[in-house]
């Protein structure tokens, strides 16, 4: 019998420790034979970077999975709903200065490929508002649900927005108090290994040596473990995502009932682009740019600028800004022997589309569900784990790519060079000529684990205004569908209005959920 995995030594906190931290103890066997201990070894000195406040609508799953109530993650976090994201001046095109991508999937999407349709009747509309009830919702900023329905239930598919420093106190408080996970402050001062070159241990500066069967890096960009110490490498993507630059800024609203957006809004600038995110207590906004295109000053005081025009009655001269370098890529390999990386040390690119989260919750919802029972196993989990891995982190670099790539902008030397073909990856340039014959559906996105299914590409590269060389075909096929297609958009457009008399606004839906968890209603 190969040795057993009994001890999970997670080295790093901030959101991906946590989050690993709680999911694998979730998940782990409760028998005393079988028992798996989660220890977290977080550093006092780093502070938590906390710009990654925008998850997809997998978080809900996953804060189910660590057993955590839903009103006391909103209340606890400031947070609130995530419906998407609105893109703005993206195109370059006048015609389609703003466009959605909504979490939730088109109508019958699975058998109608409604694009097919959209596109024989011209593309007008938004393509957007004709196959989803949801662009509507998110229109008029409307909540995804009723303040009636129970925790994580939906009327229309959602994600959050939260405070990231606030969410991992939470998780930490969780993971300790009701999930069992062992915690220890203090600095690793060296990794000690095995003869077979395994990690044996983690020697930290309070002198205590903690020893353990798998190691997971959640040291961020430092890469303690999988980095500095096995020596995988960062395979950059700088090539292809130019962006390597973030200021943020935390801006108040100007009043304690303001409406809080319901999606994050994503403004395009010449050298990069502005994240704004609602929360309930305020916006969390930020200028990802790249720094081989505009200096930080231009940066600076583009980013000034949009908050200045975006926060009327807000005292700027409180603001507080920082700037975030960062290295756009992922490494060669997420798992080396008995170590695996998660969060920014596995990689980063820029938080357009909220990929990073994401990325966190499948790395450790793989751990938790694969845990290795013995070390002769890990081996194969971990070839598993590193061709996944790398599938996504390739496929997430393409989609967002694509956000440049069908843009006509050409007001700067960074949208002319995001548009040369040259820096597209080879999968992306083949779908964009597939797509001048036919639209994006399930063949684009085969696998059931894709993180961004076909739907995403359609609501991108129509939002974004694209037309395809050649005209539908028409085929006996079409005909037959084309009634059942103008069924489904006319019905959308019944459950948008039915939709907009029955959900509250956001804020409206926030509210009443800190009076629920407060007892007062």
């Amino acid at each position: 019998m190969d040795q057993p995995i009994r001890k999970i030594v997670i080295v790093g906190g901030g959101t991906a420790g946590w989050i690993t931290a709680a999911v694998v103890a979730a998940e782990s066997p409760g028998r005393d034979d079988q028992a798996v201990q989660v220890v977290l070894v977080e550093s006092p000195d780093i502070p938590i970077i906390g710009v990654g406040e925008g998850t997809w609508p997998s978080m809900r799953m996953t804060l189910q999975q660590m057993g955590l109530p839903e009103d006391e993650f909103i209340c606890e976090c400031n947070a609130s709903f995530k419906q998407g994201t609105r893109f703005r001046n993206w195109s370059g095109n006048p015609d389609t200065t703003e466009y959605t991508h909504p979490f939730s999937l088109p109508v019958d999407y699975a058998d109608l490929n409604p694009a097919r349709f959209w596109l024989s009747h011209g593309g007008h509309s938004a393509y957007a508002d004709l196959v989803t009830p949801q662009a509507r919702v998110i229109e008029l900023g409307l909540a995804p649900k009723q303040v009636s329905a129970p925790q994580y239930a939906f009327t229309v598919n959602y994600g959050y927005h939260f405070d990231a420093a606030k969410f991992a106190a939470l998780l930490h408080r969780h993971a300790v108090e009701e999930l069992g996970v062992r915690y220890v402050s203090a600095n690793v001062e060296r990794i000690e290994s095995h003869p077979d070159g395994d990690i044996a241990a983690v020697a930290l500066d309070t002198g205590e040596r903690v020893e353990g069967d798998l190691f997971v890096d959640c040291t961020g960009q430092k890469a303690l473990l999988i980095g500095r110490h096995f020596g995988s490498r960062l395979v950059s993507v700088k090539d292809v995502l130019f962006n390597d630059r973030a200021i943020a800024v935390q801006v108040p609203y100007a009043n304690v009932g303001d409406p809080i957006a319901s999606v994050t809004l994503a403004t395009a600038e010449p050298y990069g682009w502005i994240w704004d995110i609602g929360l309930s207590s305020r916006r969390g906004i930020g200028y990802v740019h790249s720094s081989a295109h505009a200096d930080e000053q231009i940066a600076f005081s583009a980013l000034e600028r949009y908050v200045e025009e975006t926060s009327p009655g807000v005292d700027l001269r409180s603001l507080s800004y920082r700037t975030i370098p960062f290295e756009p890529g992922y490494r060669e390999k997420f798992w080396v022997r008995n170590c695996v990386a998660v969060g920014l040390s596995a990689g980063f690119v820029e938080p357009l589309e909220a990929s990073a989260l994401v990325l966190i919750e499948q790395a450790a919802k793989l751990i938790g569900e694969q845990m290795p029972r013995d070390r002769e196993i890990m081996d194969i989990v971990a070839d598993r784990f590193n061709a996944k891995m790398g599938y996504h982190w390739r496929r997430i670099v393409e989609f967002l790519k694509l956000h440049y790539a069908a843009s006509v902008r050409g007001d700067s030397d960074y949208w002319k060079e995001n548009r040369e073909r040259r820096s597209w990856p080879e999968g992306l340039r083949r779908k964009m000529k597939l797509w001048q014959q036919q639209p994006p559906w399930h063949d684009d996105a085969p696998r059931l684990d894709e993180l961004f299914p076909s739907a995403s590409y359609q609501y991108v590269l129509y939002g974004m205004g694209f037309k395809p060389r050649y005209a539908t075909c028409e085929n006996a096929r079409f005909g037959r569908m084309r009634k059942r297609a103008d069924e489904v958009f006319h019905g959308t457009r019944m459950k948008a209005r039915q939709m907009e008399r029955l959900l509250p606004t956001t804020r409206e839906l926030v509210t009443a959920i800190a009076h629920r968890a407060a007892g007062q209603g």
